[in-house]
């Protein structure tokens, strides 16, 4: 769906293993700019998801045409890359 040079973060409680965290929040890096952010959140959440047999999972894009927040910087900071 995005190619090559993806880089993919797990972050949040699912990283601690201690930790009974629910759902799956994933960073999602691309170097290139994406058109329609929303659904390309939507259809990968969507994929996991389905995959995870219905988990709940976040996913949070970081792409040259998105604001950066500071989310994710936690994420980049906390996260275990993939």
């Amino acid at each position: 769906m995005l190619g090559e040079g993806v880089q993919v973060t797990l972050f949040g409680s699912r990283v601690d293993d201690a930790a009974k965290g629910g759902d799956v929040d994933l960073m999602i890096e691309v170097s290139r700019a994406l058109p329609e952010p929303a659904v390309v959140s939507a259809r990968i959440a969507s994929r996991v998801s389905r995959a995870m047999h219905g988990r709940k999972v976040d996913v949070l894009l970081k792409a040259s045409n998105l604001l950066e927040q500071p989310i994710h910087r936690i994420a980049a900071q906390q996260g275990v890359a993939l």
